[in-house]
């Protein structure tokens, strides 16, 4: 009898984009608030650093706003909530609910089973492994959005997906796809 893989994988950082509806006086929060990166000859976004939860947000000067960091929809929320408040405190009053999408849902865990790259890479379709460079395989799994990287000690990390629900399903239908490969 076969041993069953074990798949553990949990969410390691949520990408959402929103919009304030509001224009954001950019220089004013840099010299007001702390926590803040604002060079405009670089990058026309500020950076404000969120320390509970621990996140990272950009803000732009028409009011949108990219947060990543989170690890749940619940830390996302009071992510936006506290980027509110910090406006709130430079008289900036946000009277919009923002409306927040999921731009990208990165996972990362172990799939239980030892895998032999160098016969992935051959067997695998829709894969990128070039030892040299990285240590992982780069899988696209077909008919997702899923991207995997694939190591031989049976980690992984999924990328491409907006849904905790798209990660396991990706994660599941990529443990089919390599038992039928392996024979496992």
């Amino acid at each position: 009898m076969k041993k069953e893989a074990k798949k553990s994988i949990r969410i390691v950082n949520i990408v959402v984009s929103t919009g304030l509806e509001k224009d954001i006086p950019l220089e004013k929060m840099a010299a007001t608030l702390p926590n803040t990166e604002y060079n405009p000859e670089q990058f026309p976004g500020l950076v404000l650093r969120i320390k509970e939860p621990k996140t990272s947000a950009l803000i732009f000067s028409s009011g949108k706003v990219v947060c990543t960091g989170a690890r749940t929809l619940e830390e996302v929320d009071r992510s936006i909530q506290s980027i509110i408040r910090s406006l709130k405190k430079l008289d900036i009053t946000v009277t919009v609910k923002p409306v927040i999408t999921v731009q990208n849902i990165v996972a990362s865990g172990s799939i239980g089973m030892d895998l032999n790259l160098n016969i992935l890479g051959i067997k695998l379709p829709n894969t990128e492994y070039e030892p040299e460079q990285f240590p992982g395989l780069v899988h696209k799994l077909k008919g997702t959005n899923a991207t995997f990287l694939l190591f031989s000690n049976g980690k992984i990390v999924c990328t491409g997906t907006k849904t905790e629900q798209e990660v396991n399903d990706a994660t599941d239908k990529l443990i089919d796809n390599l038992r039928k490969l392996l024979n496992k």
